[in-house]
């Protein structure tokens, strides 16, 4: 069977207390979420409550035992609900608001660590299918699981498209069947030698998805290349490859547009697969700020490099959170380029004090040609486009971000995270962006 978005942790003891002996248990994650902090309620320490508050709702409390209005059962010809119905005040009483649980714990702690991968008991055999375009609930939770889990046998997948689409379409099926078919029916049909990562690789503006087959992830050979920031033209920021030798600064409103660091024209063509680090030396008015980082690309003629996201149709390139309080790093658990946060304490900012900030972006791929540009963003908000005049804003918007989004203003009070940030760079503060370059 299929899993998808529910806790590696949760479904591989439920798979391993069912089927018997204990070796042909097997699990496919599909798309999974395994860090309850991390992957889902918390990026970086920002509550992120949009999607909750949509999720919620809709496809849970519209199934909560003794709802009287639950969708009928077709096939059982009664009420999806059960038989017993509930008033208002017993139907409360009977369930959580996993976004109120969340704003109410700001530190990761045992209610996230409950509902959460156990790494070193994830034993049995998976295939990890991760989406190219899943920020903000997939498909961080897939990475981690296929490099952090003690399984010996362990497969990663990553595609483009929809949330569940690949899941349903035929290369997809085949690919569940051949893993289920060699550990759950013993089936000798050549899976133990496939190779453990397999990649669908995306180019600009195309529909056509080279597949390739890899040894590890980060994958072998990457180049972890530094691209600064230099802030020193007031009205154009720019990304270079070469550290910068004067210091510079760019302030913006953390609540109003936000700054964009863009290369030079690529002299030549440049494939980009792994996960991101921005480094960002910053400081703010206030005691606190957030950062929302996008990696974007475009075309030589402005083009906006997007693709269909998990939910949102023209997701960008890569993403990635932090609020500054929460910069602490475990030291431990933090690599070059995947920083781990330990998120178990808040520090305060102290205003005009400048600060390291370490923020990690979600893996991605892209395969651009040259004379295309590369871009981070950087502001105090979710990333967003224009909202289109013939589009309403909806649920499920178009704007980049989808419904994962961040604007509450009980964790974000404009008090706090409504004053005016300052990135520096240069010589002494050298923010830049690390890019996992591939050679072949």
């Amino acid at each position: 069977m299929g899993l998808n978005g529910i806790s590696y942790f949760a479904v591989t003891q439920w798979l391993v207390a069912s089927l018997q002996p204990p070796h042909l248990a097997a699990l496919i994650p599909w798309e999974g979420a395994a860090d309850f902090y991390r992957d889902m309620w918390r990026h970086g320490g920002i509550q992120s409550n949009k999607f909750g508050e949509v999720w919620y709702p809709l496809q849970v409390l519209s199934v909560q035992h003794g709802n009287p209005e639950g969708p009928h059962d077709p096939w059982l010809n009664e009420r999806s609900t059960g038989p017993e119905t509930l008033s208002k005040e017993e139907l409360e009483q009977n369930r959580t608001d996993p976004v109120k649980e969340a704003l109410a714990r700001p530190l990761d702690g045992p209610w996230y660590r409950e509902r959460s991968a156990d790494w070193s008991k994830v034993t049995v055999p998976f295939l990890s299918p991760a989406s190219w375009a899943g920020f903000g609930l997939h498909p961080r939770g897939n990475f981690e699981a296929f490099t952090q889990a003690a399984s010996k046998h362990k497969w990663l997948e990553c595609h483009p498209g929809r949330h569940e689409e690949w899941f349903y379409l035929d290369k997809g099926i085949d690919l569940q069947k051949r893993f289920f078919d060699h550990f759950l029916q013993g089936l000798d049909n050549g899976w133990d030698k496939e190779p453990p990562v397999l990649l669908n690789l995306r180019r600009p503006f195309s529909d056509n998805f080279e597949v390739r087959h890899e040894t590890e992830w980060p994958l072998k050979g990457t180049k972890w290349t530094p691209i600064y920031m230099d802030a020193q033209d007031s009205q154009k920021q720019t990304l270079s490859w070469e550290p910068r030798q004067q210091s510079s600064e760019v302030k913006f409103k953390a609540l109003g547009e936000p700054v964009n660091f863009v290369s030079s024209p690529l002299q030549e063509a440049m494939e980009i697969t792994g996960p991101l680090v921005a480094k960002v030396f910053a400081s703010s008015t206030t005691t606190d700020l957030d950062l929302f980082a996008t990696f974007q690309a475009f075309s030589e003629d402005g083009r906006e490099v997007e693709f269909q996201g998990t939910v949102d149709p023209h997701t960008p390139l890569g993403q990635g959170w932090l609020r500054a309080s929460h910069r602490k790093l475990d030291k431990a658990k933090s690599l070059p380029y995947r920083p781990y946060h330990s998120h178990d304490e808040i520090q305060p900012l102290e205003p005009g004090k400048v600060y390291e900030l370490d923020i990690e972006i979600w893996p991605t791929n892209i395969l651009l040609p040259a004379g295309y540009t590369i871009s981070l963003q950087i502001k105090g908000t979710d990333f967003a486009r224009p909202i289109p005049p013939c589009q309403k804003y909806g649920e499920y918007v178009t704007l980049g971000s989808g419904p994962f989004l961040h604007n509450s203003p009980e964790d974000r009070p404009a008090e706090i995270f409504g004053g005016e940030t300052t990135i520096y760079t240069g010589p002494d503060t050298a923010s830049y962006l690390l890019l996992p370059m591939i050679s072949r």
